[in-house]
């Protein structure tokens, strides 16, 4: 598979560590410095809008996509390359997802776990196979992969769901586990 577009999940906050907003800044300008279009939630605020102007201020394509909902709360980034209004977050996350050819995930809340959950129960059940990268930040994930290894240890999923889930600690690998 040739990787050409990235959907990116993270926090509309910045989070408690200026390792998040760091390493969110450095996703965004290394998927723009390798030719990789970014897509991405649509707000201007956390580390959603950092991950988005510093993949702008590298010359990369940015997609973006946001519920109408949301517009004024996350700040809809409006000068992106390609700008998407939704109407729902069911909404957003399908044209996100069905616009990228790999997942990211860095640090973020609820809506974070609600986005990468739902990819990968799409990929879990053959609905896509794009490759699912988590950058784990500091450790920020841990709990994360121990609940999925709990999950697999319990039977209430297939060990094959680990597999799944590419785990990273640095920016710089999430662009070698795409390649």
């Amino acid at each position: 598979m040739s990787i050409k577009s990235v959907c990116v999940y993270c926090g509309s906050r910045f989070g408690a560590m200026p390792a998040y907003e760091s390493a969110a800044k450095s996703l965004g300008q290394l998927l723009a410095e390798n030719g990789l279009r970014l897509v991405y939630g649509a707000g201007d605020v956390g580390l959603m809008g950092t991950v988005a102007r510093a993949a702008q201020q590298a010359s990369g394509e940015t997609f973006g996509v946001i519920p109408e909902h949301l517009v004024k709360r996350e700040i809809g980034k409006s000068d992106l390359t390609s700008y998407v209004v939704t109407e729902t977050m069911h909404e957003r996350k399908k044209v996100m997802l069905y616009n990228a050819d790999a997942v990211v995930v860095l640090p973020g809340g609820a809506g974070s776990l609600d986005e990468l959950f739902e990819a990968l129960t799409w990929r879990q059940l053959g609905l896509h196979d794009k490759p699912i990268v988590i950058l784990n930040v500091d450790g920020y994930w841990d709990k994360l992969r121990d609940l999925v290894d709990h999950m697999i240890d319990q039977g209430f999923a297939d060990a094959s769901l680990g597999v799944l889930l590419t785990w990273v600690e640095t920016p710089e690998q999430v662009l070698e586990a795409l390649t």
